[in-house]
């Protein structure tokens, strides 16, 4: 007995998929034929025995369906068809037979007689309603592969061919097996002749709509609603044959359907009527408009309404099409649907304050992108009635009203992708003067300015429709606006900065020479005092108007010289005897942090946005910042002086980095020795070059032991610089190492206030990314020495060293982002204070936050960061912290290690932790049980990124075990007596509120009368952020039943 007949008898035996992979391999050893198979299944197949029979037939469609097709020749093919064609009127071997003829289909050998002997077969011996779905789908599979392969071949065998597949496809229900015949019926409807068949077609596909299927939980073959969907959309929209049929059907689906099936209608109708043709849309035109106009003008929803304006414009450009195709096409002569509807919308439109008044402008504005002639006709009735409205004196009362419907209009024409030729390619132009005009009127009055604005916007945004005096007409008449009411509502202000906006893109000049010195003139040159509210409200409004407006590279110049100068005004050192205190200057002190921040914002959307122009305000903006601080720290030493404020230095430092980052490197190694020169060597000139002079009685010395609190405040402008130089910028001191392990220890030991320590952090962070090459004294001697001495001797201070495990954690995210070979040894070190009662949960939470997202250490600002490392430090810590979780003889460092877990996962996206949910949650669970806020919040927030409502998941099943516990935490948590974190009381709402989706009811039931009544103890919350999600939760709970998962 040879070996591939003992691997025959034995599959035979046991039915082993090695059995067949090693017959495969056997066979490919030898000479590729299939003889030897054959030879040893011959008993087998002949056998009188109905098992041993389909098992033979079987093992040789497995065999054939990984055998490789090449080696499959014209005789083999052949004879293989012929054997499987011959074993498809048996009932015991139909099966396996099918299962052969799926390998064979796709043979590279198969020929065209092939192709029609096997369907001939296929549809004389199968019957579909005898066959389970699996079975089923091979028989689909078969004619797909067939059509694909041997397309011709069926085409020739005529209306035969048609029939057949039509009776074998009839009453199909699988999902599986429906996206195939959907498939092969759209290949038929656009290849064969099915003339004689349309409607046995249609019948036995428009049955299946609309598609009501929904995917059951854990479904292995991954099909949607919207995949069947769209397959028997593509189907229905395959042949123009099928509009006859469809339409009136659609129609009736239309009217009677649930908002699900409306929608699902209106968006098949889309692709369906430019299939079926003009001719059928006319039949039907007045029918469908019917149909399809109570979803605009009496809507279920926005979506369904949507919709079916998308129809009403297909329909129309259905229609007129192939009129506009032709030269004689005008809009004088619209007749039909069009002019029919236009008019209808016309007439309701005569009372422009009704309810009904709005979609009737929305169809209209639809009309305006199906063609050319419907849309000149459309505005020629639209424009001049809405003019003749608006001058009406009886109908004064509407004019606001008719202004925001004008506004649509001209939007939508605007919008129009259609190219007017008669009318130099702007639709509007013919009505350009009146409606400028009435736009214009339109200003004066409060309760028309929203309208006339946004109107006034469509007109200016229409290309080539206004000319320069036009536009600056409209600014003219907008500034007068402003200086005649400077209490507009938020609305009317939004509205008037999106216009200027819009105007500044297009031609900055006007509102350079008009707008601008009105907004600057709006500035006082002092700051309101505290009670005056209004004084203050205009300020912040001017200034969002600037931010707004003055991105571009001119206006943004005059922004940079009157802030500066209002700058100047605002924090002038005062005279000695005139020194006062900060509570005094506040209102000052908040005037000029707008001011900066106006100056921060403005500049950080040009760099967002590459400008060009940014990099010259090195040299016209910073000197001028660094003076004003160092000139007001300098005078400090009187009293408090507005410059020195924390406030307005972090702001001015943030100007700082976003000039210097986008400097190259040649100018960043000039700007560099000005900055060391000034804030090391005491020659503050050097930054300040071109300013006026600094007092020379007076040393400016920020890092000194002596130095003022209002210096130190400063040195925030020195390390804002340091972290946005380039790699290649070497530090102008003598030693490296030696200057960071300075600059290192008075962050610990000098610095006055936490942004100062954090800023030094993150500095010197900076230059370990970038240059570690040149620091190995600091990295393998004083970083050693300085943790051993300040961070794990146990004797120091607790508060001193959970500063320097602050600092250790930002030189350590430093050298992970780079990749560092020693990234791993300062890693250990913070793991090592886990077992230290005093600081490992700083530790811990140090530890869990060396991958969040980082602000300073960007690609903005040159950081090297190596891709990936983030996820790869997360899969290497991750087993060591569960494993320390999980660990038992010290409830102190588990804790430690449930800290740095919280911490870690909190700065992770979803995607990186998924798949560890199931380990990571009994943990995470735990973590409710730890009295800190913010490590519950983090864990509550973790619940909530991860939570997957659609699906019967692995977490879900861990969160059903543990659901009473749950609860009664979330509740625990809620309560204000208990938890005075708001935004942990927040967080546990809204766990509360999506828990009935997450777990069954017959789970939850027991809990529900408790959260309800527990609920409405939180609805007297203080916070209203608080009560908001208690209201969601405990309607989710009232509504929580049996039927609802």
């Amino acid at each position: 007995m040879d070996r591939i007949e003992r691997l025959v008898k034995t599959w035979i035996a046991t039915g082993k998929k090695e059995e067949v992979d090693a017959t495969v391999s056997e066979l490919l050893d030898g000479d590729g034929a299939l003889l030897p198979v054959i030879k040893a299944l011959g008993e087998f197949l002949v056998s009188e025995d109905e098992e041993q029979r389909r098992k033979g037939v079987e093992f040789l469609s497995l065999v054939l369906e990984q055998y490789p097709q090449e080696k499959l020749n014209r005789q083999s093919v052949k004879t293989l068809v012929t054997f499987f064609r011959g074993k498809l009127d048996d009932t015991e071997t139909i099966i396996p037979a099918l299962q052969g003829l799926v390998s064979l289909a796709a043979a590279l050998n198969l020929t065209s007689q092939d192709a029609v002997d096997i369907v001939q077969s296929v549809f004389q011996h199968v019957k579909m309603k005898a066959l389970v779905q699996a079975q089923r789908f091979k028989v689909f599979t078969i004619i797909d592969t067939l059509i694909a392969r041997q397309r011709d071949a069926l085409k020739g065998m005529g209306k035969p061919f048609v029939a057949s597949y039509i009776n074998l496809a009839d009453g199909e229900k699988d999902p599986r097996n429906l996206m195939l015949a959907f498939a092969i019926a759209r290949v038929l409807l656009i290849e064969f002749d099915v003339s004689s068949h349309v409607e046995d077609i249609f019948n036995i596909t428009f049955c299946y709509f609309p598609i009501t299927f929904r995917p059951p939980p854990g479904d292995p073959y991954g099909i949607t609603s919207e995949d069947l969907k769209r397959n028997l959309r593509q189907c229905l929209t395959a042949s123009p044959a099928f509009g006859p049929f469809a339409v009136p059907l659609f129609m009736e689906k239309l009217i009677a359907g649930s908002p699900t099936t409306k929608r699902d209608t209106l968006q098949t109708l889309q692709a369906a009527l430019p299939v079926y043709g003009a001719s059928v849309a006319r039949t039907h035109a007045r029918k469908l408009w019917n149909a399809v106009k109570l979803e605009i003008f009496q809507p279920t929803d926005e979506e369904t309404e949507g919709e079916a304006l998308k129809v009403t414009q297909v329909l129309i450009q259905t229609i007129y099409s192939s009129r506009d195709a032709t030269p004689e096409a005008s809009s004088d002569d619209i007749e039909g649907l069009a002019k029919d509807a236009c008019e209808e919308c016309i007439r309701i439109l005569k009372e422009p304050e009704k309810s009904q008044a709005k979609p009737a402008t929305k169809v209209l504005c639809a009309f305006m992108s199906t063609t050319p002639s419907v849309s000149r006709y459309t505005l020629a009735q639209a424009v001049p009635h809405f003019i003749r409205l608006f001058l009406d004196p009886d109908e004064a009362s509407n004019r606001g009203p008719t202004l925001r419907l004008l506004a649509d209009v001209i939007i939508a024409a605007r919008d129009s992708t259609l190219v007017d030729a008669d009318q130099g390619g702007v639709a509007l132009s013919p009505y350009k003067d009146e409606v400028l005009g009435v736009f214009t009127v339109g200003l004066k009055a409060a309760t028309t300015r929203k309208y006339a604005l946004e109107g006034l916007k469509g007109l200016v945004t229409t290309d080539g429709l206004l000319s320069g005096e036009e536009l600056g007409f409209v600014v003219h008449n907008v500034n007068e606006v402003l200086s005649d009411d400077g209490d507009e509502d938020e609305d009317v202000s939004e509205a008037i900065l999106d216009l200027f906006a819009a105007i500044s893109v297009i031609t900055p000049k006007h509102i350079s020479e008009t707008t601008l010195p009105l907004l600057f003139a709006f500035l006082p040159d002092s700051a309101p005092q505290r009670n005056a509210d209004a004084e203050r409200l205009k300020y912040w409004r001017t200034l969002a108007f600037l931010k707004r407006l003055c991105v571009q590279q001119d206006l943004f110049e005059l922004l940079v010289a009157q802030l500066l100068t209002k700058l100047d005004l605002l924090c002038v050192p005062r005279p000695t005897n005139e020194a006062a205190d900060a509570t005094f200057l506040e209102p000052t002190a908040a005037y000029a942090h707008s001011v900066l921040r106006t100056l921060a914002d403005t500049l950080a959307v040009k760099v967002g946005k590459g400008d060009a122009d940014v990099p010259k305000y090195i040299d016209r903006l910073l000197p001028r910042l660094y003076h004003l601080h160092i000139l007001s720290s300098l005078a400090g030493s009187q009293g408090y002086e507005v410059a020195t404020d924390a406030r307005l230095v972090t702001v001015s430092s943030q100007i700082v980095t976003l000039v210097v980052q986008v400097q190259l490197t040649q100018r960043q190694e000039t700007f560099a020795g000005s900055l060391f020169a000034a804030f090391f060597n005491g020659d503050a000139k050097r930054i300040a070059e071109g300013q006026p002079l600094l007092p020379d009685d007076k040393t400016f010395s920020p890092f000194s032991a002596d130095a003022s609190s209002f210096q130190r405040t400063l040195t925030l402008l020195f390390t804002s610089a340091l972290v946005a130089f380039r790699k290649e910028i070497a530090i102008p001191v003598p030693d490296e190492s030696a200057f960071l392990d300075t600059l290192l220890r008075w962050s610990i030991d000098g610095a006055a206030t936490p942004p100062q320590r954090e800023a030094v952090y993150l500095a010197v962070a900076s230059v370990v990314n970038k240059r570690p090459d040149g620091l190995s004294s600091f990295l393998s001697d004083k970083l050693p020495a300085f943790w051993s001495a300040q961070a794990a001797d146990a004797s120091i201070f607790a508060e001193k060293r959970r500063k320097v495990i602050s600092a250790w954690a930002q030189i350590t995210r430093a050298l992970l982002m780079r990749g560092h070979a020693s990234a791993s040894v300062f890693v250990d070190k913070l793991f090592e204070l886990f077992e230290d009662a005093d600081v490992n949960w700083d530790a811990a939470r140090a530890l869990g936050g060396l991958v969040a997202t980082d602000k300073v250490l960007t690609k903005r600002n040159h950081a090297v960061i190596r891709m990936l490392y983030a996820q790869k430090f997360f899969n290497s810590v991750l087993p060591r912290i569960v494993e320390g979780a999980k660990s038992a003889g010290n409830p102190a460092r588990q804790n430690a290690y449930l800290v740095a877990l919280t911490s870690l996962i909190k700065s992770m996206p979803k995607s990186a932790y998924t798949h560890e949910l199931p380990t990571l949650m009994p943990l995470l669970l735990r973590g409710l049980d730890l009295p800190d806020a913010d490590i519950r919040a983090n864990v509550i927030d973790t619940f909530l990124a991860a939570a997957d409502s659609t699906s019967e998941s692995k977490e879900n099943a861990v969160i059903s075990e543990h659901a009473a516990s749950l609860v009664s935490t979330m509740l625990k948590n809620a309560m204000v007596k208990e938890m005075p974190s708001a935004r942990l009381r927040v967080a546990a709402l809204r766990y509360l509120a999506i828990l009935p989706a997450l777990v069954r009811y017959d789970v939850l039931h027991p809990q529900k009368a408790t959260v309800i009544r527990e609920l409405s103890k939180v609805l007297d919350d203080p916070k209203k952020s608080v009560r908001k999600e208690a209201v969601e939760a405990r309607t989710n709970w009232f509504k929580f039943t049996g039927g609802t998962k």
